[in-house]
């Protein structure tokens, strides 16, 4: 694996950071995830978009995202992949032992590994847990991922791929990398971005294609709806067949089956949309 690290590629084995760089001593950054296909990036220019608001709601300098293209390309360039992860990662830089960032400027790491296609349903679990639609990282997506490795985590014991989150208030909210949504009578429906989610780049697609609709939802609109799916960089658009012990059809609902088409041909006919 080739890793583009401050200004240039390195080898997996010398691609290092400081051990005081303030991404690893208090997750002072923000990231990016882009789906690749047979070398090409899908919906870039959306990611960079987000990576700059997210870097200006941190406090961090506006990443140069002339250099994070260029990066991005050295990276797909030398880790060929039929279908990838690119990982762009903009951090505080080195500085103190602390939560006051130093002055030798940002980190900028770009990575790229290989992944499957998922499969076309999934389970899902809640969790007790909640999102802070009023903190002070809402709506970024940065570094700070602790709370999602642990929902994750439990997941993942109880056979899962996702967990997902009520807000402060006990409105259905997010997955721990993912955006929900839920078929109603036919219509499609998704959390608002006030309700605390992630403004994703696939969700936000999945509304614009599908004509979803942003709606106030409650947590037990999971026990109702008639179909629910995830969208993410990864999933684009999966269909969830269990969540915690309701089980939902093995297949994808007609309204998601339609989704799921639409997505992947919009998509396959522009990938920078």
């Amino acid at each position: 694996m080739r890793i583009w690290v401050n200004g240039g590629l390195r080898d997996a084995d010398d691609a290092r950071l400081s051990v005081l760089d303030h991404g690893l001593t208090v997750g002072d950054g923000i990231f990016e995830t882009v789906r690749t296909g047979e070398g090409r990036p899908f919906a870039l220019t959306r990611h960079l978009d987000r990576l700059a608001r997210s870097a200006r709601g941190l406090g961090l300098p506006d990443p140069d995202l002339d250099e994070v293209r260029r990066a991005a390309t050295a990276v797909i360039d030398a880790n060929p992949v039929t279908l990838g992860r690119l990982r762009i990662t903009y951090t505080g830089g080195l500085s103190p032992l602390g939560s006051d960032r130093g002055t030798a400027g940002p980190s900028l790491v770009v990575a790229l590994d290989g992944v499957s296609r998922r499969p076309d349903t999934t389970a899902v679990i809640t969790v007790p847990w909640t999102r802070n639609e009023r903190g002070a990282l809402t709506g970024l997506k940065t570094t700070s991922y602790a709370e999602n490795v642990v929902a994750l985590a439990r997941a993942r014991e109880r056979g899962a791929s996702e967990a997902l989150f009520p807000n402060t208030v006990g409105r259905l909210c997010e997955g721990t990398g993912s955006n929900v949504f839920v078929v109603l009578d036919g219509r499609i429906h998704t959390p608002p971005v006030a309700s605390g989610c992630l403004a994703g780049i696939t969700r936000a697609l999945a509304v614009e294609w599908t004509g979803a609709e942003e709606s106030d939802l409650p947590m037990d609109v999971l026990a109702e709806a008639d179909e629910i799916f995830l969208t993410s960089t990864l999933r684009d658009i999966q269909a969830v067949h269990r969540v915690d012990d309701r089980e939902l059809a093995p297949e994808p609902g007609p309204v998601t089956a339609k989704a799921m088409r639409i997505f992947d041909e919009r998509a396959g006919n522009d990938l920078d949309p």
